[in-house]
């Protein structure tokens, strides 16, 4: 069985163009443009900010690692259980939290570097 530790998680983050680790209330979340993406919540579980239809679509196709969180009525982040998670999971939904936080200037930088642009 894979599991993902919580040092795996933080490197996927930040391997991010631009994304950075910062405190959030005691836990650590990682922000691109300053807009957090995910918070490792414990050494288990980190919450990705992969928006609405990312986040229902991961809680329905993995049910065993992924749940929705909402904070008051908002959906705002899929719950992934990293004791349970592949890598490959976890990469994905970061990218598309990422995505939907980063700046234009660094969306146009990251995929010109990886169309060979640059």
């Amino acid at each position: 069985m894979d599991v993902v530790t919580a040092a795996q998680a933080r490197e996927l983050a930040l391997t991010l163009p631009e994304a950075f680790e910062q405190d959030h209330h005691g836990r650590p979340s990682f922000r691109v443009a300053g807009r957090i993406f995910a918070t490792l919540w414990t050494e288990r579980v980190m919450n990705v900010m992969a928006g609405e239809e990312r986040i229902r679509a991961a809680a329905e196709e993995r049910r065993d690692v992924c749940r929705e969180i909402f904070w008051g009525a908002r959906l705002s982040a899929v719950q992934v259980d990293l004791e349970h998670a592949v890598p490959e999971l976890l990469e994905d939904l970061l990218e598309f939290a990422w995505r939907a936080k980063a700046s234009a200037r660094v969306l146009q930088r990251r995929d010109a570097l990886t169309s060979g642009g640059g």
